[in-house]
Protein backbone atom coordinates (compact mmCIF):
# COMPACT_ATOMS: atom_id res chain seq x y z
CA UNK A 1 0.00 0.00 0.00
CA UNK A 2 1.47 3.33 -1.04
CA UNK A 3 1.07 6.29 1.26
CA UNK A 4 1.22 9.80 -0.01
CA UNK A 5 1.40 12.63 2.43
CA UNK A 6 -0.48 15.88 2.01
CA UNK A 7 2.43 17.90 0.78
CA UNK A 8 3.34 15.45 -1.78
CA UNK A 9 -0.29 15.10 -2.87
CA UNK A 10 -0.67 18.81 -3.15
CA UNK A 11 2.56 19.15 -4.98
CA UNK A 12 1.58 16.32 -7.22
CA UNK A 13 -1.77 17.93 -7.94
CA UNK A 14 -0.08 21.18 -8.61
CA UNK A 15 2.31 19.41 -10.85
CA UNK A 16 -0.49 17.84 -12.78
CA UNK A 17 -2.28 21.14 -13.00
CA UNK A 18 0.77 22.89 -14.23
CA UNK A 19 1.38 20.24 -16.83
CA UNK A 20 -2.20 20.47 -18.44
CA UNK A 21 -2.01 21.33 -22.08
CA UNK A 22 -2.48 24.91 -23.07
CA UNK A 23 -3.96 26.39 -26.15
CA UNK A 24 -0.85 25.49 -28.04
CA UNK A 25 0.61 22.62 -26.04
CA UNK A 26 2.93 20.84 -28.41
CA UNK A 27 3.24 17.78 -26.17
CA UNK A 28 -0.40 16.52 -26.44
CA UNK A 29 -1.65 18.29 -29.57
CA UNK A 30 -5.14 18.81 -27.99
CA UNK A 31 -6.71 22.24 -28.17
CA UNK A 32 -9.85 23.80 -26.70
CA UNK A 33 -11.30 23.89 -30.20
CA UNK A 34 -10.96 20.12 -30.46
CA UNK A 35 -12.72 19.67 -27.14
CA UNK A 36 -15.57 21.95 -28.20
CA UNK A 37 -15.93 19.97 -31.42
CA UNK A 38 -16.07 16.70 -29.49
CA UNK A 39 -18.68 18.13 -27.15
CA UNK A 40 -20.81 19.31 -30.10
CA UNK A 41 -20.57 15.92 -31.78
CA UNK A 42 -21.54 14.11 -28.61
CA UNK A 43 -24.46 16.50 -28.10
CA UNK A 44 -25.75 15.93 -31.65
CA UNK A 45 -25.43 12.18 -31.18
CA UNK A 46 -27.34 12.44 -27.93
CA UNK A 47 -30.15 14.37 -29.67
CA UNK A 48 -30.34 11.72 -32.37
CA UNK A 49 -30.61 9.02 -29.75
CA UNK A 50 -33.37 10.93 -27.99
CA UNK A 51 -35.24 11.37 -31.30
CA UNK A 52 -34.82 7.71 -32.16
CA UNK A 53 -36.10 6.67 -28.76
CA UNK A 54 -39.08 9.01 -29.13
CA UNK A 55 -39.91 7.61 -32.57
CA UNK A 56 -39.58 4.08 -31.27
CA UNK A 57 -41.89 4.95 -28.39
CA UNK A 58 -44.46 6.42 -30.82
CA UNK A 59 -44.25 3.35 -33.04
CA UNK A 60 -44.76 1.11 -30.05
CA UNK A 61 -47.82 3.13 -29.03
CA UNK A 62 -49.17 3.02 -32.60
CA UNK A 63 -48.62 -0.71 -32.86
CA UNK A 64 -50.27 -1.21 -29.50
CA UNK A 65 -53.28 0.80 -30.63
CA UNK A 66 -53.41 -1.19 -33.86
CA UNK A 67 -53.24 -4.45 -31.93
CA UNK A 68 -55.99 -3.22 -29.62
CA UNK A 69 -58.08 -2.19 -32.64
CA UNK A 70 -57.61 -5.52 -34.36
CA UNK A 71 -58.42 -7.34 -31.15
CA UNK A 72 -61.77 -5.58 -30.81
CA UNK A 73 -64.86 -7.77 -31.30
CA UNK A 74 -66.91 -7.16 -34.48
CA UNK A 75 -69.58 -4.43 -34.44
CA UNK A 76 -73.14 -5.14 -35.39
CA UNK A 77 -75.65 -3.07 -37.33
CA UNK A 78 -79.29 -2.36 -36.68
CA UNK A 79 -82.16 -0.28 -38.02
CA UNK A 80 -83.73 2.29 -35.70
CA UNK A 81 -87.47 1.82 -35.09
CA UNK A 82 -88.53 3.98 -32.12
CA UNK A 83 -87.19 5.94 -29.14
CA UNK A 84 -88.45 4.80 -25.74
CA UNK A 85 -87.50 8.00 -23.89
CA UNK A 86 -85.53 6.22 -21.14
CA UNK A 87 -82.16 6.01 -22.87
CA UNK A 88 -83.12 2.91 -24.82
CA UNK A 89 -84.42 2.45 -28.34
CA UNK A 90 -86.16 -0.26 -30.32
CA UNK A 91 -84.17 -1.50 -33.29
CA UNK A 92 -84.24 -4.30 -35.82
CA UNK A 93 -81.04 -6.35 -35.60
CA UNK A 94 -80.62 -9.12 -38.17
CA UNK A 95 -84.37 -9.36 -38.55
CA UNK A 96 -85.01 -9.46 -34.79
CA UNK A 97 -86.68 -6.63 -32.91
CA UNK A 98 -84.56 -5.72 -29.86
CA UNK A 99 -84.56 -3.05 -27.15
CA UNK A 100 -81.02 -1.73 -26.75
CA UNK A 101 -79.25 1.03 -24.81
CA UNK A 102 -77.92 4.17 -26.47
CA UNK A 103 -74.34 5.29 -25.80
CA UNK A 104 -73.63 8.63 -24.10
CA UNK A 105 -72.46 10.22 -27.36
CA UNK A 106 -75.76 9.56 -29.16
CA UNK A 107 -78.89 11.68 -28.77
CA UNK A 108 -81.88 9.31 -29.22
CA UNK A 109 -84.22 12.18 -30.11
CA UNK A 110 -82.20 12.89 -33.26
CA UNK A 111 -82.51 9.35 -34.61
CA UNK A 112 -84.92 8.86 -37.53
CA UNK A 113 -87.04 5.79 -38.35
CA UNK A 114 -85.17 3.54 -40.74
CA UNK A 115 -81.75 5.00 -39.90
CA UNK A 116 -78.85 2.57 -39.65
CA UNK A 117 -77.07 2.15 -36.27
CA UNK A 118 -73.68 0.73 -35.26
CA UNK A 119 -73.71 -1.55 -32.19
CA UNK A 120 -70.81 -2.70 -30.01
CA UNK A 121 -70.29 -6.20 -28.60
CA UNK A 122 -72.72 -5.42 -25.79
CA UNK A 123 -75.43 -4.42 -28.28
CA UNK A 124 -75.23 -0.76 -27.33
CA UNK A 125 -75.65 2.00 -29.91
CA UNK A 126 -72.29 3.67 -30.41
CA UNK A 127 -72.79 5.45 -33.74
CA UNK A 128 -75.59 6.61 -36.05
CA UNK A 129 -75.21 6.26 -39.82
CA UNK A 130 -77.36 7.22 -42.81
CA UNK A 131 -79.97 5.03 -44.48
CA UNK A 132 -79.30 1.74 -46.23
CA UNK A 133 -78.63 2.06 -49.97
CA UNK A 134 -79.45 -1.44 -51.22
CA UNK A 135 -82.43 -3.76 -51.05
CA UNK A 136 -85.37 -5.08 -53.07
CA UNK A 137 -87.57 -3.06 -55.41
CA UNK A 138 -91.28 -3.14 -54.57
CA UNK A 139 -94.23 -1.22 -55.97
CA UNK A 140 -96.43 0.91 -53.75
CA UNK A 141 -100.07 -0.17 -53.87
CA UNK A 142 -101.55 2.14 -51.26
CA UNK A 143 -100.76 4.07 -48.08
CA UNK A 144 -102.42 2.88 -44.89
CA UNK A 145 -104.52 5.15 -42.68
CA UNK A 146 -101.86 5.79 -40.03
CA UNK A 147 -99.60 7.34 -42.67
CA UNK A 148 -96.58 5.43 -41.34
CA UNK A 149 -97.16 2.14 -43.15
CA UNK A 150 -97.86 1.13 -46.72
CA UNK A 151 -99.11 -1.84 -48.71
CA UNK A 152 -96.63 -2.86 -51.40
CA UNK A 153 -96.32 -5.56 -54.05
CA UNK A 154 -93.20 -7.70 -54.11
CA UNK A 155 -91.42 -9.28 -57.07
CA UNK A 156 -93.91 -12.15 -57.30
CA UNK A 157 -96.93 -9.90 -56.64
CA UNK A 158 -97.20 -10.91 -52.98
CA UNK A 159 -98.61 -8.15 -50.79
CA UNK A 160 -96.48 -6.83 -47.92
CA UNK A 161 -97.16 -4.29 -45.19
CA UNK A 162 -94.02 -2.22 -44.60
CA UNK A 163 -92.95 0.79 -42.55
CA UNK A 164 -92.05 4.10 -44.15
CA UNK A 165 -88.58 5.44 -43.39
CA UNK A 166 -88.21 9.08 -42.40
CA UNK A 167 -87.30 10.37 -45.92
CA UNK A 168 -90.54 8.90 -47.30
CA UNK A 169 -92.59 10.28 -44.42
CA UNK A 170 -91.42 13.75 -45.42
CA UNK A 171 -91.97 13.29 -49.18
CA UNK A 172 -94.97 12.69 -51.41
CA UNK A 173 -95.31 9.19 -52.82
CA UNK A 174 -98.13 7.76 -54.88
CA UNK A 175 -99.45 4.39 -55.93
CA UNK A 176 -97.30 2.82 -58.60
CA UNK A 177 -94.03 4.29 -57.32
CA UNK A 178 -91.05 1.96 -57.04
CA UNK A 179 -89.62 1.84 -53.52
CA UNK A 180 -86.43 0.39 -52.00
CA UNK A 181 -87.26 -2.21 -49.33
CA UNK A 182 -84.92 -3.47 -46.60
CA UNK A 183 -86.41 -6.94 -46.13
CA UNK A 184 -84.73 -7.55 -42.75
CA UNK A 185 -86.18 -4.50 -41.04
CA UNK A 186 -89.37 -4.10 -43.08
CA UNK A 187 -88.64 -0.46 -43.94
CA UNK A 188 -89.03 1.11 -47.37
CA UNK A 189 -86.21 3.63 -47.53
CA UNK A 190 -86.48 5.70 -50.69
CA UNK A 191 -88.28 6.15 -53.99
CA UNK A 192 -86.45 4.68 -56.97
CA UNK A 193 -87.19 6.28 -60.36
CA UNK A 194 -87.91 3.49 -62.86
CA UNK A 195 -86.61 4.47 -66.28
CA UNK A 196 -88.97 2.10 -68.09
CA UNK A 197 -91.92 4.20 -66.94
CA UNK A 198 -90.36 7.64 -66.43
CA UNK A 199 -88.92 7.75 -69.95
CA UNK A 200 -92.23 6.80 -71.49
CA UNK A 201 -94.18 9.51 -69.70
CA UNK A 202 -92.68 12.96 -70.18
CA UNK A 203 -94.42 15.47 -67.91
CA UNK A 204 -93.49 18.50 -69.93
CA UNK A 205 -95.15 21.80 -70.71
CA UNK A 206 -94.19 22.57 -74.33
CA UNK A 207 -93.35 26.10 -75.42
CA UNK A 208 -94.72 25.71 -78.96
CA UNK A 209 -97.46 28.14 -79.95
CA UNK A 210 -100.02 27.97 -82.74
CA UNK A 211 -98.17 30.82 -84.45
CA UNK A 212 -95.14 28.54 -84.83
CA UNK A 213 -97.13 26.10 -87.00
CA UNK A 214 -97.63 26.93 -90.65
CA UNK A 215 -100.14 25.75 -93.21
CA UNK A 216 -102.66 24.22 -90.77
CA UNK A 217 -104.97 27.10 -89.86
CA UNK A 218 -108.16 25.12 -90.50
CA UNK A 219 -107.05 22.13 -88.43
CA UNK A 220 -105.84 24.40 -85.62
CA UNK A 221 -109.25 26.08 -85.49
CA UNK A 222 -110.97 22.69 -85.21
CA UNK A 223 -108.77 21.48 -82.39
CA UNK A 224 -109.08 24.76 -80.49
CA UNK A 225 -112.86 24.45 -80.62
CA UNK A 226 -112.65 20.87 -79.38
CA UNK A 227 -110.16 21.43 -76.56
CA UNK A 228 -110.15 25.02 -75.38
CA UNK A 229 -113.85 25.88 -75.38
CA UNK A 230 -114.87 23.27 -72.75
CA UNK A 231 -112.14 24.50 -70.38
CA UNK A 232 -112.70 28.21 -70.90
CA UNK A 233 -116.52 28.15 -70.88
CA UNK A 234 -117.64 25.15 -68.82
CA UNK A 235 -120.83 26.93 -67.71
CA UNK A 236 -122.00 27.24 -71.32
CA UNK A 237 -121.44 23.54 -71.91
CA UNK A 238 -123.35 22.74 -68.73
CA UNK A 239 -126.17 25.09 -69.72
CA UNK A 240 -126.54 23.38 -73.10
CA UNK A 241 -126.02 19.93 -71.53
CA UNK A 242 -123.10 19.37 -73.87
CA UNK A 243 -120.42 16.90 -72.85
CA UNK A 244 -116.83 17.93 -73.65
CA UNK A 245 -114.97 15.56 -75.99
CA UNK A 246 -112.87 12.90 -74.30
CA UNK A 247 -110.37 12.47 -77.07
CA UNK A 248 -109.05 13.67 -80.41
CA UNK A 249 -107.45 11.71 -83.24
CA UNK A 250 -104.95 13.49 -85.47
CA UNK A 251 -104.25 11.44 -88.56
CA UNK A 252 -102.47 12.04 -91.81
CA UNK A 253 -99.16 11.54 -93.62
CA UNK A 254 -95.85 11.66 -91.71
CA UNK A 255 -94.13 14.96 -91.09
CA UNK A 256 -97.19 17.19 -91.43
CA UNK A 257 -97.41 18.56 -87.88
CA UNK A 258 -99.53 16.16 -85.82
CA UNK A 259 -97.14 16.18 -82.85
CA UNK A 260 -96.58 19.93 -83.14
CA UNK A 261 -100.32 20.60 -82.93
CA UNK A 262 -100.67 18.42 -79.84
CA UNK A 263 -97.86 20.32 -78.09
CA UNK A 264 -99.28 23.68 -79.12
CA UNK A 265 -102.64 22.65 -77.64
CA UNK A 266 -101.02 22.09 -74.23
CA UNK A 267 -99.21 25.43 -74.34
CA UNK A 268 -102.24 27.40 -75.51
CA UNK A 269 -104.52 25.71 -72.99
CA UNK A 270 -102.20 26.62 -70.12
CA UNK A 271 -102.10 30.24 -71.23
CA UNK A 272 -105.86 30.51 -71.70
CA UNK A 273 -106.61 28.88 -68.34
CA UNK A 274 -104.17 31.28 -66.65
CA UNK A 275 -105.87 34.26 -68.28
CA UNK A 276 -109.33 33.04 -67.33
CA UNK A 277 -108.38 32.40 -63.70
CA UNK A 278 -106.28 35.53 -63.36
CA UNK A 279 -103.30 33.51 -62.14
CA UNK A 280 -100.16 34.18 -64.19
CA UNK A 281 -98.59 30.93 -63.01
CA UNK A 282 -101.20 28.71 -64.68
CA UNK A 283 -99.86 25.65 -66.45
CA UNK A 284 -100.91 22.43 -68.12
CA UNK A 285 -99.30 19.02 -68.39
CA UNK A 286 -98.43 17.18 -71.58
CA UNK A 287 -97.92 13.45 -71.01
CA UNK A 288 -96.10 12.24 -74.11
CA UNK A 289 -96.52 8.47 -74.41
CA UNK A 290 -94.02 6.79 -76.72
CA UNK A 291 -96.19 4.08 -78.19
CA UNK A 292 -93.71 1.42 -79.39
CA UNK A 293 -91.60 1.64 -76.22
CA UNK A 294 -94.66 1.08 -74.05
CA UNK A 295 -94.91 -2.50 -75.31
CA UNK A 296 -93.39 -5.09 -72.99
CA UNK A 297 -92.76 -8.77 -73.56
CA UNK A 298 -94.12 -9.71 -70.12
CA UNK A 299 -97.83 -10.41 -69.89
CA UNK A 300 -99.72 -7.58 -68.22
CA UNK A 301 -96.83 -5.10 -68.11
CA UNK A 302 -98.09 -2.94 -70.97
CA UNK A 303 -101.54 -2.78 -69.39
CA UNK A 304 -99.96 -1.81 -66.06
CA UNK A 305 -98.07 1.02 -67.75
CA UNK A 306 -101.29 2.29 -69.32
CA UNK A 307 -102.98 2.26 -65.92
CA UNK A 308 -100.08 4.21 -64.43
CA UNK A 309 -100.28 6.78 -67.22
CA UNK A 310 -103.94 7.53 -66.57
CA UNK A 311 -103.46 7.38 -62.82
CA UNK A 312 -100.77 10.05 -63.10
CA UNK A 313 -102.99 12.10 -65.39
CA UNK A 314 -105.84 11.98 -62.84
CA UNK A 315 -103.48 13.07 -60.06
CA UNK A 316 -102.38 16.12 -62.04
CA UNK A 317 -105.93 16.91 -63.15
CA UNK A 318 -107.26 16.70 -59.59
CA UNK A 319 -105.38 19.92 -58.87
CA UNK A 320 -107.53 21.69 -61.47
CA UNK A 321 -104.77 21.62 -64.06
CA UNK A 322 -105.65 20.51 -67.61
CA UNK A 323 -103.76 17.38 -68.64
CA UNK A 324 -103.23 16.15 -72.20
CA UNK A 325 -102.33 12.48 -72.67
CA UNK A 326 -100.69 12.22 -76.09
CA UNK A 327 -100.26 8.80 -77.72
CA UNK A 328 -97.84 9.13 -80.63
CA UNK A 329 -97.92 6.37 -83.26
CA UNK A 330 -101.22 5.17 -81.81
CA UNK A 331 -101.57 2.39 -84.38
CA UNK A 332 -98.54 0.62 -82.89
CA UNK A 333 -100.35 0.14 -79.57
CA UNK A 334 -104.05 -0.10 -80.27
CA UNK A 335 -104.38 -2.16 -83.41
CA UNK A 336 -107.61 -3.82 -84.46
CA UNK A 337 -108.12 -6.86 -82.27
CA UNK A 338 -107.53 -10.14 -84.05
CA UNK A 339 -105.24 -8.59 -86.67
CA UNK A 340 -102.00 -9.80 -85.07
CA UNK A 341 -100.05 -12.47 -86.94
CA UNK A 342 -97.82 -13.77 -84.17
CA UNK A 343 -99.15 -11.98 -81.09
CA UNK A 344 -102.51 -11.30 -79.47
CA UNK A 345 -101.23 -8.46 -77.30
CA UNK A 346 -103.75 -6.00 -78.75
CA UNK A 347 -106.58 -8.15 -77.38
CA UNK A 348 -105.79 -6.93 -73.85
CA UNK A 349 -104.22 -3.52 -74.51
CA UNK A 350 -107.24 -2.13 -76.37
CA UNK A 351 -109.75 -3.08 -73.62
CA UNK A 352 -107.43 -1.52 -71.03
CA UNK A 353 -107.50 1.83 -72.84
CA UNK A 354 -111.26 1.60 -73.31
CA UNK A 355 -111.77 0.94 -69.60
CA UNK A 356 -109.58 3.93 -68.71
CA UNK A 357 -111.54 6.25 -71.00
CA UNK A 358 -115.00 4.91 -70.10
CA UNK A 359 -114.24 3.68 -66.58
CA UNK A 360 -115.97 4.52 -63.33
CA UNK A 361 -113.19 6.98 -62.50
CA UNK A 362 -113.92 10.04 -64.59
CA UNK A 363 -111.35 11.84 -66.71
CA UNK A 364 -112.13 15.32 -65.45
CA UNK A 365 -109.70 17.86 -66.97
CA UNK A 366 -108.02 15.06 -68.95
CA UNK A 367 -108.14 14.82 -72.73
CA UNK A 368 -106.62 12.07 -74.85
CA UNK A 369 -104.97 12.97 -78.15
CA UNK A 370 -103.81 10.25 -80.51
CA UNK A 371 -101.64 10.65 -83.59
CA UNK A 372 -101.26 8.10 -86.37
CA UNK A 373 -100.50 7.83 -90.07
CA UNK A 374 -102.34 4.49 -90.29
CA UNK A 375 -105.71 5.25 -88.72
CA UNK A 376 -107.18 2.30 -90.64
CA UNK A 377 -105.22 -0.05 -88.34
CA UNK A 378 -106.59 1.38 -85.06
CA UNK A 379 -109.33 -0.65 -83.41
CA UNK A 380 -112.77 0.76 -84.34
CA UNK A 381 -113.92 0.63 -80.71
CA UNK A 382 -111.41 3.37 -79.88
CA UNK A 383 -112.49 5.58 -82.76
CA UNK A 384 -116.21 5.54 -82.04
CA UNK A 385 -117.95 8.68 -80.73
CA UNK A 386 -117.69 8.99 -76.97
CA UNK A 387 -114.02 8.01 -76.92
CA UNK A 388 -112.01 9.77 -79.60
CA UNK A 389 -114.87 12.09 -80.52
CA UNK A 390 -113.04 14.50 -82.81
CA UNK A 391 -111.09 13.24 -85.80
CA UNK A 392 -108.95 15.78 -87.61
CA UNK A 393 -107.04 14.96 -90.78
CA UNK A 394 -103.72 16.74 -91.14
CA UNK A 395 -103.34 17.15 -94.89
CA UNK A 396 -100.18 17.68 -96.86
CA UNK A 397 -99.60 21.39 -97.40
CA UNK A 398 -100.74 23.01 -100.64
CA UNK A 399 -98.86 25.89 -102.24
CA UNK A 400 -100.33 28.46 -99.87
CA UNK A 401 -99.60 26.26 -96.86
CA UNK A 402 -96.05 25.69 -98.10
CA UNK A 403 -95.47 29.46 -98.30
CA UNK A 404 -96.73 29.79 -94.75
CA UNK A 405 -94.38 27.03 -93.55
CA UNK A 406 -91.42 28.52 -95.42
CA UNK A 407 -92.09 31.87 -93.72
CA UNK A 408 -91.49 30.21 -90.32
CA UNK A 409 -87.97 29.14 -91.32
CA UNK A 410 -86.84 31.76 -93.89
CA UNK A 411 -87.05 35.08 -92.06
CA UNK A 412 -85.79 38.60 -92.71
CA UNK A 413 -83.28 38.44 -89.85
CA UNK A 414 -81.23 35.76 -91.63
CA UNK A 415 -78.07 36.79 -93.54
CA UNK A 416 -79.21 37.34 -97.15
CA UNK A 417 -76.94 37.64 -100.18
CA UNK A 418 -76.26 41.16 -101.43
CA UNK A 419 -77.28 40.32 -105.03
CA UNK A 420 -80.70 39.04 -103.96
CA UNK A 421 -81.18 42.08 -101.74
CA UNK A 422 -80.27 44.39 -104.63
CA UNK A 423 -82.86 42.71 -106.87
CA UNK A 424 -85.56 43.54 -104.32
CA UNK A 425 -84.68 47.11 -103.46
CA UNK A 426 -82.49 46.13 -100.47
CA UNK A 427 -85.64 45.23 -98.55
CA UNK A 428 -84.97 42.06 -96.48
CA UNK A 429 -88.67 41.17 -96.12
CA UNK A 430 -89.35 41.64 -99.83
CA UNK A 431 -86.29 39.53 -100.61
CA UNK A 432 -87.50 36.74 -98.32
CA UNK A 433 -90.99 36.84 -99.86
CA UNK A 434 -89.54 36.62 -103.37
CA UNK A 435 -87.29 33.70 -102.42
CA UNK A 436 -90.20 31.81 -100.85
CA UNK A 437 -92.45 32.47 -103.86
CA UNK A 438 -89.91 31.18 -106.40
CA UNK A 439 -89.11 28.13 -104.28
CA UNK A 440 -92.77 27.17 -103.88
CA UNK A 441 -93.39 27.66 -107.61
CA UNK A 442 -90.48 25.31 -108.31
CA UNK A 443 -91.76 22.70 -105.86
CA UNK A 444 -95.40 22.74 -107.01
CA UNK A 445 -94.89 23.03 -110.76
CA UNK A 446 -96.44 20.09 -112.65
CA UNK A 447 -93.50 19.89 -115.02
CA UNK A 448 -91.66 16.88 -116.38
CA UNK A 449 -88.76 17.42 -114.01
CA UNK A 450 -91.16 17.20 -111.04
CA UNK A 451 -92.79 13.95 -112.12
CA UNK A 452 -92.23 11.33 -109.45
CA UNK A 453 -94.40 8.21 -109.80
CA UNK A 454 -96.81 6.50 -112.12
CA UNK A 455 -99.34 4.41 -110.22
CA UNK A 456 -101.76 1.89 -111.68
CA UNK A 457 -105.00 1.22 -109.82
CA UNK A 458 -106.94 -2.02 -109.65
CA UNK A 459 -109.49 -0.75 -112.19
CA UNK A 460 -106.73 -0.09 -114.73
CA UNK A 461 -106.56 3.69 -114.34
CA UNK A 462 -103.15 5.32 -114.23
CA UNK A 463 -102.11 8.51 -112.49
CA UNK A 464 -98.96 10.61 -112.50
CA UNK A 465 -97.89 11.80 -109.06
CA UNK A 466 -95.56 14.76 -108.64
CA UNK A 467 -93.18 15.64 -105.86
CA UNK A 468 -95.71 18.15 -104.55
CA UNK A 469 -98.04 15.25 -103.77
CA UNK A 470 -95.53 14.06 -101.15
CA UNK A 471 -94.48 17.39 -99.70
CA UNK A 472 -94.64 17.92 -95.94
CA UNK A 473 -93.67 20.44 -93.32
CA UNK A 474 -90.72 18.27 -92.32
CA UNK A 475 -89.50 18.22 -95.93
CA UNK A 476 -89.75 22.02 -96.15
CA UNK A 477 -87.73 22.40 -92.96
CA UNK A 478 -85.13 20.04 -94.38
CA UNK A 479 -84.93 22.07 -97.61
CA UNK A 480 -84.32 25.28 -95.66
CA UNK A 481 -81.65 23.56 -93.54
CA UNK A 482 -79.90 22.37 -96.71
CA UNK A 483 -79.96 25.89 -98.15
CA UNK A 484 -78.47 27.33 -94.95
CA UNK A 485 -75.72 24.73 -95.02
CA UNK A 486 -74.94 25.64 -98.65
CA UNK A 487 -74.71 29.32 -97.67
CA UNK A 488 -72.26 28.49 -94.89
CA UNK A 489 -70.08 26.44 -97.26
CA UNK A 490 -70.07 29.29 -99.82
CA UNK A 491 -68.99 31.69 -97.10
CA UNK A 492 -66.13 29.43 -96.04
CA UNK A 493 -64.98 28.52 -99.56
CA UNK A 494 -65.66 31.68 -101.57
CA UNK A 495 -66.27 34.39 -98.93
CA UNK A 496 -69.76 34.82 -100.38
CA UNK A 497 -71.99 35.75 -97.48
CA UNK A 498 -75.74 35.21 -97.27
CA UNK A 499 -78.50 32.89 -98.42
CA UNK A 500 -79.46 33.04 -102.10
CA UNK A 501 -82.48 31.88 -104.03
CA UNK A 502 -80.11 29.51 -105.81
CA UNK A 503 -79.41 27.78 -102.51
CA UNK A 504 -83.11 27.10 -101.94
CA UNK A 505 -83.67 25.82 -105.49
CA UNK A 506 -80.62 23.57 -105.28
CA UNK A 507 -81.79 22.30 -101.90
CA UNK A 508 -85.18 21.42 -103.46
CA UNK A 509 -83.47 19.41 -106.17
CA UNK A 510 -81.27 17.57 -103.66
CA UNK A 511 -84.27 16.77 -101.47
CA UNK A 512 -86.22 15.40 -104.44
CA UNK A 513 -83.29 13.24 -105.52
CA UNK A 514 -82.93 11.77 -102.05
CA UNK A 515 -86.58 10.74 -102.10
CA UNK A 516 -86.38 8.99 -105.47
CA UNK A 517 -85.66 5.56 -104.00
CA UNK A 518 -87.97 5.83 -100.99
CA UNK A 519 -91.27 4.59 -102.48
CA UNK A 520 -91.93 1.02 -101.38
CA UNK A 521 -92.52 -0.95 -104.56
CA UNK A 522 -92.71 -4.21 -102.61
CA UNK A 523 -96.12 -3.36 -101.21
CA UNK A 524 -97.26 -0.13 -102.87
CA UNK A 525 -100.76 -0.27 -101.40
CA UNK A 526 -99.49 -0.12 -97.81
CA UNK A 527 -96.96 2.55 -98.79
CA UNK A 528 -99.71 4.61 -100.39
CA UNK A 529 -101.79 4.42 -97.19
CA UNK A 530 -98.93 5.75 -95.09
CA UNK A 531 -98.15 8.46 -97.65
CA UNK A 532 -101.72 9.67 -97.65
CA UNK A 533 -102.82 8.42 -101.08
CA UNK A 534 -105.99 6.45 -100.40
CA UNK A 535 -108.92 5.29 -102.45
CA UNK A 536 -108.63 2.69 -105.20
CA UNK A 537 -106.18 -0.11 -104.49
CA UNK A 538 -102.80 0.35 -106.15
CA UNK A 539 -101.48 -2.71 -107.99
CA UNK A 540 -98.52 -1.27 -109.89
CA UNK A 541 -96.06 1.52 -109.23
CA UNK A 542 -93.22 2.92 -111.35
CA UNK A 543 -90.77 5.70 -110.62
CA UNK A 544 -90.47 8.47 -113.20
CA UNK A 545 -87.35 10.26 -112.00
CA UNK A 546 -84.90 11.43 -114.64
CA UNK A 547 -81.99 9.31 -113.58
CA UNK A 548 -84.00 6.10 -113.77
CA UNK A 549 -86.69 6.72 -116.37
CA UNK A 550 -87.23 3.52 -118.25
CA UNK A 551 -84.87 1.52 -116.06
CA UNK A 552 -87.24 0.98 -113.11
CA UNK A 553 -89.83 -1.53 -114.32
CA UNK A 554 -92.02 -1.22 -111.21
CA UNK A 555 -93.61 -4.12 -109.43
CA UNK A 556 -97.08 -5.61 -109.43
CA UNK A 557 -98.84 -7.03 -106.38
CA UNK A 558 -100.48 -10.44 -106.32
CA UNK A 559 -103.34 -10.89 -103.89
CA UNK A 560 -103.06 -14.06 -101.80
CA UNK A 561 -106.40 -15.40 -100.56
CA UNK A 562 -105.48 -16.77 -97.13
CA UNK A 563 -101.96 -16.79 -95.79
CA UNK A 564 -102.81 -18.38 -92.45
CA UNK A 565 -100.60 -17.79 -89.44
CA UNK A 566 -96.90 -17.28 -89.98
CA UNK A 567 -94.58 -18.68 -87.36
Amino acid sequence: MIRIDGAQGLDGAQGLGSSSPGPGDPETGITERDLASDISSLSAQNRRLVSTLQQAREQIVTLKNEIDRLAQPPSGFGIFIANNGDGSVDASVNGRKMRIVVGPDIDPTELEPGQELVLNESMNVVKALTFEKVGEIVMLKELLEDGERALVLGHSDEELVVRLADPLLKSSIRAGDSLLLDTRSGYVLERIPKSEVEELVLEEVPDIEYEDIGGLKGQIELIRDAVELPYLHPHLFAEHKLRPPKGILLYGPPGCGKTLIAKAVAHSLARKVAEASGQPGGRSYFLNIKGPELLNKYVGETERHIRLVFQRAREKASEGTPVIVFFDEMDSLFRTRGSGVSSDVENTIVPQLLSEIDGVEGLENVIVIGASNREDMIDPAILRPGRLDVKIKIERPDAEGARDIFSKYVTADLPLHADDLAENGNDPQATVDAMILRTVERMYAESDENRFLEVTYANGDKEILYFKDFNSGAMIQNIVDRAKKMAIKDLLDHSSRGIRIGHLLAACLDEFRENEDLPNTTNPDDWARISGKKGERIVFIRTLTHGKQGTEPGRSIDTVANTGQYL
